[in-house]
């Protein structure tokens, strides 16, 4: 390779759990789905120096942050779901900045809407 490796971000997309979150006592009568998707930036020099599975970045253990952290608490607003686990990632790992996306289905809305999503960035 002739240049040099400026960026190392990993993507996981479609992080599902089920959860309780909702701003009013109807949607958190019934648990939910929803989908996560997460951009991590790391350090360039968390890039595996040889081709072996233990050297990478561990993907189970990003996956596992969201859903924990998805599924510890209710909370109302998906903004504020989005911040705590910006705060989970970028305070249990070594990543440089994180961005999630979080995506509900079925918002109470009195159109017809499939689904709403935030997405929240966050650097250290």
């Amino acid at each position: 390779m002739n240049g040099r490796v400026e960026t190392y971000r990993i993507r996981l997309e479609g992080i599902r759990f089920r959860a309780r979150h909702g701003a009013s006592r109807a949607e958190q009568a019934l648990p939910q789905d929803f989908v996560v998707h997460l951009e991590v930036e790391l350090p360039v020099s968390a890039l595996p120096q040889r081709d072996l599975r233990k050297s990478v970045f561990d993907y189970d253990r990003l996956a596992n942050l969201v859903v924990e952290e998805g599924t510890r608490t209710t909370v109302r607003l998906l903004e504020t779901l989005g911040q705590r686990l910006l705060e989970r990632v970028l305070g249990d790992t070594e990543a440089l900045g994180a961005t999630v996306t979080i995506k509900k289905f079925g918002p109470p809305t009195t159109a017809s809407v499939d689904s709403a999503s935030v997405e929240l960035t966050a650097r250290r």
